[in-house]
């Protein structure tokens, strides 16, 4: 199961003992902070958790699942989430 923003923002306010309207505040400036380092092609490290980082996809081929011809997929920008090391030990 999936945790909301919600249940995250009480649990983040109950482990720190603040306010939820503190809380929510924070994860909104977190989210603009991210996005605008993302789109400048910065990486941005969440220590512990791992990091994000503006890769390039290219062109490709691919095929209409619906009819089965072929079309071309433009080039684009992507986030790719590499993992920490520390997560990923605490997940094995």
């Amino acid at each position: 199961m999936a945790i909301s923003k919600e249940q995250l923002i009480s649990d983040l306010a109950e482990a720190v003992d603040a306010p939820k309207a503190q809380v929510r505040a924070l994860l909104e400036h977190l989210s603009e902070i991210v996005s605008d380092a993302l789109e400048n092609s910065d990486e941005i490290t969440l220590p512990g958790i791992g990091k994000l980082k503006v890769t390039a996809r290219p062109a490709r081929s691919g095929r209409n699942p619906q009819t089965g011809k072929t079309i071309e997929i433009a080039a684009k920008n992507v986030v790719k989430f590499v993992p920490a090391k520390a997560l990923t030990d605490a997940l094995n």
